[in-house]
């Protein structure tokens, strides 16, 4: 088998595998190792040489087959083998024919040649290690250059000019002296990046927009801007709390004397309380001025970044690169997001600082005008807030509230005494003033004219405001603070309110009124506050009844008709309305603690005018009704809430009822100087008018500024505004009545004619033609009243509606007199009775041409009363029930008068318990 495959192998037939198919079975006949069995058996011997036999004669006729079967491809395979031959031969030849020609081409090149190909390429490979040397000693000094970009502040060029150099370095790193210059670089970088960082805390204090932009570019480039951000924030905190300790401790150190470094170890709360009161108000404004400057350099930071976020998105939208588009995107939407919230946290820590510097010291001893500055600096201050991320400042209005209660308690309190100390040093004389006179003249009124009022129109108020829209930021974006406000910062330009003896529109009798009383202090008085709230001063009083007497009587004849009547108390009162209203208008949060107590200013001043001159126990028992329920609730009122009656010290006061009477103030009393006694001057009718007049002129003042009190009252509170004008100010022209009453019942002698009349024969038997004397004597006392009434207007004018009160007191008093005397009558005929008709109209018709009233007051009274002589039994009593306007004297006269005539004795018992069932509920 092996030497089959061994000769066809020689001969180079190919034989499928499939060819020896037939061998394999052959071969399987054979049982390898068989060995012969222990006992030879010849015939399984030859039985098996028989089989080897056939199997061999099998194989040898299946090999034969094979051969003839494989010929025709044995003759192929030889021929192509005798061609490989002959190809082997042609390629013998044409090696030989090359190394022959390379032979021949050996022989024409030099070794110069080549020579020089390697010398060239060898210049190029040292060419390139010379530049590379040059790299690496430049490499070396950039060190020095990134020293002169630093101190240049080029920070984008030193932080690219240091990649740079380690871009380089990683390509020359094959060189052992560039892993240290790569490590150098390294510091370098970081030393740069302590070094922006530096320069990105600058940027707090004073903005600088070429500055900062080379900070921004530097940080781009170290792909960092995000932690510049996060960095900025911090500073900015750190910035505030630096600031405010250094301004503090600047004062606290000068006004300490000395160099003691304890202060510095102190926290910023503690160091707040020793700032003195002299240099609490510069230090505020230092302050608020150095807050400004870091939030301005905040509101710079924002604008910067809104206008190059708006030029990186254009120029993102031209380029290309969509994915560092997306990465500049993410950062500027989180560096905007960054400042957004920044905003509300650097405002709280503005706010916590301030307030802090607040609350360190009492400032309830403060001055009034540097209370309101310092409330001027902290109103500025919120609305730098409100501009600065919309905030309300809650924390400020809270501090600042918390002062102002307090000092305006302690202020009001003192206001109240010094209020009461004028009261009872006024002489309750005539303050000249101009007749177009307005509050809006007074320094203390001046915010309001800076403020629209609140009568102007929505649509007019939304255009006013929309023409004025530019905010602080804007206005002091390129310089200047908003704080810088000098602290007499008061208007230079004088009040012009007071009128020059009366001339106000003649030039010549003003210069001649000047040149008679020059040396009058009184202008000067007036138009300043009476207490010097700078020097603490005590109050001028009022001008004294000589002064006054000295001067030209023209002053008070000549007065114009609309000339205010006000008195220095009133013009005071009127002054610290302004003040108060000025505080209010800063702080509103207090605005229903202030209002409060410019209602007890009102009730206070009503108050006094009412014990000075409205007193009269005796007025209260006629029953006419002069002081109105409203008008008694009112007093009661003030007098219990307001009033501290004095209790005895011996009494023993809880400590709550001490502090109530804390809040109370002494009632005052009329100054000596005033007499209410003297005939001559109707009883003090002058002082009375002046006094009465001015509460009027007060009230309307009051009424005025309504609006302005309603716009600033919190919601809630606005009840007790209403309360107070519906219930206080609007009594005040009722007070009229029960003081000028006083005047009416003294000025006119009514006992005498009571007298007269007790004289007068009133049961005559025939009509009279003639009235009786006691007539010509009342008229004569109205006739004196008038003429002193005409006196007394050349010291002060008199209004229509109070002489029209007196003239209708005085004739309500002589028809009520009148009817007295008719009650006194014992006996009395029907001829008596026409007497009685004939007096009144003679007194009507000479009264009717003393004064203008219309319809006589009471005048019916009378006539009913005379006329009712003449009614029967049934008729008399039931007027009796229905005239009870009359006293049970006068009706039980009417009766026994009657008795006699035309009414009998049963009649008149009748009648006399009618009219005692009609006392009766009296009693």
């Amino acid at each position: 088998m092996q030497k089959i495959k061994s000769l066809m192998t020689r001969q180079g037939l190919k034989s499928p595998p499939e060819s020896f198919s037939d061998l394999g079975a052959i071969e399987s006949l054979r049982v390898p190792g068989k060995k012969l069995p222990p006992v030879l058996n010849l015939q399984e011997l030859e039985e098996y040489r028989d089989k080897l036999k056939q199997q061999q004669a099998a194989v040898s006729k299946k090999v034969a087959d094979l051969i003839l079967e494989k010929q025709p491809a044995y003759v192929k395979e030889l021929e192509r083998v005798t061609s490989l031959q002959t190809g082997l031969q042609l390629a013998a030849v044409i090696c030989t024919n090359g190394r022959r020609h390379l032979n021949i081409a050996k022989e024409g090149f030099t070794q110069a040649s080549l020579g020089l190909l390697a010398n060239q390429r060898k210049r190029q490979l040292l060419i390139g290690l010379l530049k590379s040397l040059r790299t690496i000693k430049t490499l070396q000094r950039t060190d020095v250059r990134l020293s002169e970009m630093l101190e240049e502040e080029d920070y984008p060029g030193a932080i690219q000019l240091c990649l740079e150099c380690q871009k380089a370095a990683s390509t020359f790193k094959h060189y052992s002296c560039i892993s240290e210059l790569n490590s150098k670089l390294q510091d370098t970088l970081e030393q740069i990046e302590e070094q922006l960082d530096v320069a990105l805390s600058k940027i707090c204090k004073n903005f600088d927009v070429n500055h900062y932009t080379k900070v921004q570019q530097a940080y781009r480039l170290l792909g960092k801007t995000q932690t510049a951000m996060d960095q900025l924030h911090m500073h900015f905190t750190q910035a505030i709390h630096n600031t405010v300790f250094q301004v503090v401790l600047g004062y606290v150190e000068l006004c300490a004397g000395n160099t003691d470094t304890k202060f510095q170890k102190l926290q910023y709360k503690d160091l707040c309380t020793h700032v003195t009161p002299d240099s609490y108000i510069p230090c505020l404004a230092d302050l608020c001025k150095a807050l400004w400057e870091v939030m301005l350099s905040y509101y710079r930071t924002m604008e910067w970044h809104e206008k190059h976020d708006n030029e990186d998105t254009t120029s993102a939208s031209e380029g290309s690169n969509m994915m560092g588009a997306e990465e500049t995107s993410f950062d500027r939407g989180y560096i905007k997001k960054k400042l957004e919230h920044g905003l509300t946290r650097i405002w709280q820590d503005v706010q916590l600082k301030v307030k802090t510097y607040l609350l360190g010291t009492d400032l309830s001893i403060f001055k009034y005008d540097d209370f309101i500055f310092v409330l001027d600096i902290i109103s500025r201050l919120m609305q730098v807030g409100e501009e600065f991320c919309g905030s309300k400042s809650e924390v400020l209005q809270e501090s600042i509230r918390k002062q102002s209660v307090n000092y305006f308690k302690n202020y009001h309190r003192t206001r109240l005494d010094e209020l009461r100390m004028f009261l009872e040093n006024e002489t309750w004389e005539l303050c000249p003033v101009k007749s177009n006179f307005s509050i809006l003249q007074l320094h203390e009124f001046k915010f309001m004219e800076q403020s629209r009022s609140p009568s102007v129109s929505p649509s007019k108020q939304s255009s006013a405001t929309s023409s004025k829209t530019v905010t602080l930021f804007e206005q002091y974006c390129s310089g200047g603070n908003p704080f810088e406000i000098q602290a007499d910062h008061k208007d230079e330009e004088t009040e012009d309110v007071l009128a020059s003896n009366g001339y106000e529109s003649d030039e010549q009798e003003k210069s001649a009124y000047q040149e008679y009383d020059s040396d009058s202090d009184v202008p000067e008085e007036l138009k300043r506050d009476f207490v010097d709230e700078q020097t603490g001063d005590a109050p001028v009083k009022s001008v004294s009844r000589e002064t006054l007497k000295s001067r030209k009587k023209s002053d008070y004849s000549l007065n114009k008709v609309n000339a205010p009547i006000l008195t220095n108390t009133t013009l005071n009162v009127i002054r610290l309305v302004g003040k108060y209203m000025q505080m209010m208008n800063i702080l509103k949060p207090i605005a229903f603690d202030v209002i409060h107590f410019m209602s007890q200013l009102f009730d206070y001043y009503l108050y006094a005018i009412y014990t000075f001159f409205g007193r009269n126990d005796s007025l209260e028992s006629t029953g006419l009704g002069l002081s109105s329920s409203r008008l008694r609730t009112t007093l009661n009122r003030i007098q219990e809430s307001l009033i501290d009656l004095e209790v005895s010290a011996d009494s023993a006061a809880t400590l709550t009822a001490a502090e109530e009477r804390k809040e109370k103030v002494p009632s005052p009393h009329l100054s000596h100087l005033v007499v209410l006694t003297s005939g001559d001057t109707l009883y003090g009718l002058a002082e009375r008018v002046v006094a009465t007049e001015s509460l009027v002129f007060l009230a309307e003042q009051f009424e005025f500024l309504q609006p302005h009190l309603d716009a600033v009252m919190p919601a809630v509170k606005k009840p007790f505004l209403q309360q107070f004008y519906s219930q206080t100010v609007s009594t005040a022209s009722e007070l009229r009545k029960p003081i000028y009453w006083i005047v009416a019942g003294k000025a006119i002698d009514y006992e005498q004619m009571l007298l007269l009349m007790a004289n007068v024969k009133w049961d005559v038997k025939e009509i009279m033609s003639q009235h009786n004397i006691y007539v010509d004597t009342l008229l004569k006392e109205f006739e004196q009243f008038n003429m002193r009434l005409n006196e007394v207007s050349k010291r002060v004018r008199i209004p229509l509606p109070v002489s029209n009160i007196l003239w209708e007191h005085c004739i309500r008093l002589a028809n009520r007199t009148i009817v007295e005397g008719y009650a006194n009558v014992k006996k009395c005929s029907n001829e008596g009775r026409a007497l009685m008709q004939l007096d009144f109209q003679q007194f009507l018709m000479k009264l009717e041409k003393l004064t203008d009233i219309r319809p006589i007051p009471d005048k019916e009274f009378v006539e009913t009363y005379i006329k009712a002589y003449y009614l029967t039994e049934n008729d008399m009593e039931r007027w009796i029930k229905e005239h009870r306007e009359y006293s049970t004297k006068q009706l039980t006269n009417l009766v026994n008068v009657c008795l006699g005539s035309h009414i009998n004795k049963k009649a008149r018992q009748k009648l006399l318990s009618a009219i005692d069932d009609i006392d009766r509920p009296k009693r």
